[in-house]
């Protein structure tokens, strides 16, 4: 009897659904975003972001009493499920998921399988529209309905025709959900904090660089680019950046399923005009899919600095982090889906400069220009002494009162106190021409540089450590031999050198 008792209180639980809460957003989001540490100096890719965020989001939901399950609407597509934390519900968790089916025509039509939908068609001919009862029957290959008429495969009368369902089918998310499963001893209302990491995220910082008339100064401008490649957007964000390189192996996360709907019609006639068995013949398939078309072509490039910079409150507040450094948004900001927003980061008006052409020529035939070479270091007698995180730069001067672009380079981190090197352009003016020559007493190679600018010009160029130079002095600098030279408005300059027992 004992037992029967039991039994009984324990059929209704058994038997009845597990209740379903759902939360649509989240009240306040706050996202870090870290860089792709193998990017190097490569531009950001919007299709291809290597980078990652670690996302918190704060959320109230009402939990009943008992076991439920909480699902979370709107998580990213990219989120990482095993690195997702809840925190606010103590002991309550009891497992996670990361719902992997998104609604779409084809899941649509799987999850509504024997179910019963409302096929609606409209006559070409009189513009009347009829409905009527259908039971999905097969979805595999091509769609089979089953209605008063008899089976028949959808969009094969030649009208047009729509399945209409009363509901989304348990287990499918109209955007990306993670889903918790939660035991509590009686209702309760919480805010519950939702952290995770998640893909498709990536920043630079993007310099734009005015020289002065003179040209050993410049002023320094930079923009913090943050990009999202998800389909998720961040609204209202407290927004952070990571620069440094931190160890981290990437995870690869399932996209999510989003089936299209295949559909296969005999090309004329009826099924009854075909032999015994029935067997589609030559079957004229149709895919259809709702997914978005990514944009094919890279972000454009961040626009120059503005005619007047934004405020210093708005510029982005820097700390150190370990071994790292942290940039803080001192506002909150929308990272949308699939875009990118920049942010002010520094901004210095004098750091002091120098100019040189560099060349390393290598082993073998050279016939090219040299590159032109800004160069500081990071200290704040040089006008800089902060960090300055990778990312591209756009250099500028002024000619006849107008602004003009003169080059673009990149540049690595760096710390405080460090040599700061930007490649900027191509010095066409200067050239260098490499050959190897054979002596009595050996062979090499003998690289002349040429000077077709009505002023002299300072080059350096950068040889292996074992480097012999035959009449001529090299300096060891940075794990390079360099030759330093000027080479004449007009001129020439000629060095001839061996590497290690080169004979």
């Amino acid at each position: 009897m004992r037992a029967i008792a039991l039994l009984a209180a324990l059929l209704p639980a058994a038997l009845g659904a597990q209740p379903v809460v759902t939360s649509p957003a989240p009240e306040r989001v706050a996202v870090t975003v870290y860089r792709n540490p193998d990017r190097g100096l490569q531009a950001m890719n919007l299709n291809w972001l290597g980078g990652y965020a670690l996302v918190s989001e704060t959320r109230r939901v009402r939990i009943p009493a008992g076991e439920s399950e909480i699902r979370f609407e709107g998580v990213t597509s990219g989120i990482v499920p095993q690195s997702a934390i809840v925190t606010g519900l103590g002991e309550a968790v009891l497992e996670k998921n990361r719902d992997a089916r998104l609604l779409s025509p084809g899941s649509l039509l799987d999850a509504s399988l024997g179910e019963r939908l409302v096929l609606r068609r409209t006559s070409k001919a009189t513009g009347k529209v009829r409905e009527q009862d259908a039971i999905v029957r097969a979805t595999s290959d091509g769609v089979v309905l089953q209605t008063a008429d008899g089976i028949e495969a959808l969009r094969c009368t030649g009208l047009p025709e729509t399945l209409i369902a009363h509901e989304v089918p348990v287990g499918l998310s109209a955007k990306p959900t993670l889903s918790v499963r939660v035991r509590s001893s009686e209702p309760v209302e919480r805010t519950v904090t939702l952290s995770y990491i998640s893909n498709n995220f990536d920043w630079q910082a993007d310099y734009v660089a005015e020289l002065a008339p003179s040209g050993d100064r410049m002023s320094l401008f930079a923009w913090m680019t943050l990009a999202n490649g998800d389909q998720t957007g961040l609204a209202d964000a407290e927004t952070q950046a990571v620069a440094g390189k931190l160890n981290r192996e990437r995870v690869w996360v399932d996209p999510g399923e989003a089936k299209p709907i295949t559909i296969s019609c005999w090309p004329q006639g009826t099924t009854t005009d075909l032999p015994t068995p029935v067997q589609l013949i030559d079957a004229e398939e149709i895919t259809v899919t709702g997914s978005r078309i990514p944009p094919v072509a890279a972000p454009p490039p961040p626009p120059p600095a503005p005619p007047a910079a934004p405020e210093r409150d708005s510029f982005a507040e820097e700390e150190r982090l370990g071994d790292v450094r942290l940039y803080r948004v001192p506002i909150e900001v929308t990272v949308a889906a699939r875009s990118q927003k920049q942010i002010a980061l520094l901004k210095q008006s004098s750091v002091k400069i120098e100019t040189a052409l560099r060349l390393r020529p290598g082993q073998g035939p050279v016939d090219g220009p040299l590159e032109r070479v800004l160069i500081t270091r990071n200290v704040t007698s040089n006008g800089l002494g902060l960090p300055l995180p990778a990312g591209k730069v756009a250099l500028f001067a002024t000619r006849g009162g107008r602004r003009i672009l003169v080059g673009e380079g990149r540049i690595d981190d760096h710390t405080i106190g460090e040599k700061v090197e930007i490649p900027v352009a191509t010095a066409t003016g200067v050239r260098a021409h490499q050959e190897m020559f054979v002596s009595k007493d050996g062979g090499g190679y003998q690289l002349t540089l040429t000077n077709d600018l009505p002023s002299a010009q300072k080059a350096e160029i950068e040889l292996p450590l074992e480097t012999k130079a035959l009449g001529a002095r090299l300096v060891n600098r940075d794990g390079w031999m360099v030759w330093q030279v000027t080479v004449p408005a007009n001129g020439r300059s000629v060095l001839r050198y061996r590497i290690g027992d080169q004979s």
